[in-house]
């Protein structure tokens, strides 16, 4: 499975933006050729991002530029301008079924080829912004190798069930667990829509509490203050590490007396404790390696 934790947009149309984000933590940035770029800037916009793709992918960040929706027309020169070695991957919006993604993939695959890139390179995140796309969500998340996650969009989805977006987010309950399984089930990162209040950090902490427990590893950011927020709070802490340690510790210990499960601190010691503590050190691994 791909890790990162912090996906930052910046409008591609935006030179001084993109130029100033390498210097973000964020582990993937997003130059993007979607909603934030105006209609008449999408070719400016294009043509930006593909010139600056060295650059932003200079320091090691995963470098994912947003196309726009294969139903737009735009898609395929988005692609045919960013498909390169320091391209991580693509995110497409407002996907509704495997068909789009098998499509996009074989877009991809002929673009690659085309540059002399090993076919499959090119990651694909998809967003999942409406009824249709929620119901899908599995099919979609599965629908090929290529996926490294799948994003919700609650902007777009809560437009297309014709309902108010609230602070507490209850109407987007349904579709986050929905998306959070589907990903989970399809062994891909599940990827938290942005938080629009993008000044409010404890607003945006609040939202990342409260989607945590429905198995969210990501989230996009819409300005740079978001980042070191996301990061920490998708992170384990090190109170977390440090216990996951002595759970493995204490499990192999038992293990090789021949006892099963047991007691620490209090609480049961079984095989799916043992199996999270496992899966937290192997992430706090691959943070540390990633620096």
């Amino acid at each position: 499975m791909d890790f990162f934790r912090s996906l930052h947009f910046i409008p591609g149309n935006r030179q001084d933006m993109l130029t100033k984000s390498g210097a973000l933590p964020a582990d993937v940035l997003v130059p993007d050729m979607e909603d934030s770029v105006p209609e008449g800037q999408k070719t400016q916009a294009r043509e930006l991002i593909r010139s600056m793709l060295p650059t932003l992918a200079q320091k090691g960040q995963m470098v994912m530029p947003r196309i726009n929706a294969l139903n737009t027309g735009l898609a395929q020169d988005d692609l045919i301008a960013i498909v390169c070695p320091h391209t991580y991957g693509v995110t497409a919006g407002k996907v509704e079924s495997p068909w789009e993604i098998r499509e996009l993939s074989n877009l991809l695959e002929n673009l690659e080829r085309r540059a002399g890139m090993e076919v499959g390179h090119t990651r694909i995140v998809p967003w999942l912004e409406n009824a249709k796309a929620v119901m899908n969500a599995y099919a979609i998340a599965s629908s090929s190798s290529r996926i490294a996650g799948v994003a919700f969009g609650a902007e777009d989805f809560t437009d297309s069930m014709g309902v108010e977006r609230s602070e507490a987010g209850g109407e987007l309950a349904y579709a986050r667990a929905a998306v959070a399984v589907a990903a989970r089930a399809a062994d891909v990162l599940a990827i938290d829509t942005p938080y629009v209040n993008f000044r409010d950090t404890e607003g945006l902490a609040r939202e990342i509490k409260a989607v945590l427990p429905y198995g969210f590893k990501a989230k996009f950011s819409i300005h740079p203050v978001q980042v070191e927020v996301i990061n920490k709070l998708f992170s384990p802490s090190e109170e977390a590490i440090a216990y996951a340690r002595r759970v493995v510790a204490a499990w192999d210990e038992a293990a090789a007396k021949g006892i099963g499960a047991f007691a620490l601190d209090g609480k049961m010691i079984d095989v799916p404790v043992v199996k999270r503590a496992r899966t937290l050190l192997a992430l706090a691994d691959a943070m540390a390696k990633r620096g």
